[in-house]
């Protein structure tokens, strides 16, 4: 991606619709590299990388569960909380019909579906969150409190450690 220009994706268009004061950031989007890779590309921590992840319960509603970078999602944990049988992470596919999104550039603003957002409750609490843009490759920033406003996100204490 060109350095400079700012992709308007779905997710750029509701940051802007809604004046959320964000910044670009692209970098190199290496296959199955992760908030690993995208921290690296930054110079960033990756705790402050923020993945957008597009699971569903054993009924298939999808919904969206926002996690730090270098943390798992506990999906029993998750299901337990919002009070269903099983979460799980859904397929490519699923995800990206859900979210109009490719994995790897699936952002939570301007998904194609609207779907419920858990977010971990530590995340609120950082000085400035990395999260996708809708694009590969392209990450945005912007203090947490910005997230919440637009979203709306459950807070949830579901993260593990690797």
């Amino acid at each position: 991606m060109a350095k400079g220009k700012t992709p308007v994706t779905p997710a750029v268009r509701q940051l802007r619709a809604e004046e959320v004061a964000f910044t670009d950031h692209p970098y190199d989007y290496e296959e199955k590299g992760g908030t690993a890779v995208s921290a690296r590309e930054l110079g960033v921590d990756e705790h402050c990388v923020i993945k957008t992840l597009i699971m569903e319960d054993e009924r298939k509603n999808p919904l969206i569960v926002l996690m730090h970078g270098d943390m798992q999602v506990s999906t029993k944990e998750l299901a337990r909380i919002i009070g269903v049988k099983q979460v799980s992470p859904c397929t490519p596919d699923s995800a990206q019909r859900h979210s109009g999104y490719l994995v790897g550039g699936t952002s939570p603003f301007g998904t194609r579906r609207s779907m419920t957002v858990y977010m971990e409750a530590s995340i609120s609490s950082l000085e400035r969150i990395y999260i996708n843009g809708g694009k590969r490759g392209y990450l945005v920033s912007m203090p947490p409190a910005e997230l919440v406003r637009v979203l709306r996100p459950i807070p949830v204490k579901v993260g593990t450690t690797h």
